[in-house]
């Protein structure tokens, strides 16, 4: 579903986003939208810059 592309990460960053997640739900968002939010987020800085652009 939100599969476009895995994500390869490191186990300290996996660590990170676990932590990221964490302090998202610690403020009321849900776990769904937590893990959403933090997946585009690793998403756009994994964003390699296309020719051109």
């Amino acid at each position: 579903m939100y599969n476009n592309a895995l994500l390869e990460l490191t186990h300290e960053q996996q660590q990170q986003a676990v932590e990221e997640i964490m302090k998202l739900v610690a403020t009321g968002v849900p776990h769904k939208e937590a893990i959403v939010i933090i997946a585009k987020k690793l998403r756009e800085q994994t964003k390699t810059p296309k020719d051109g652009e």
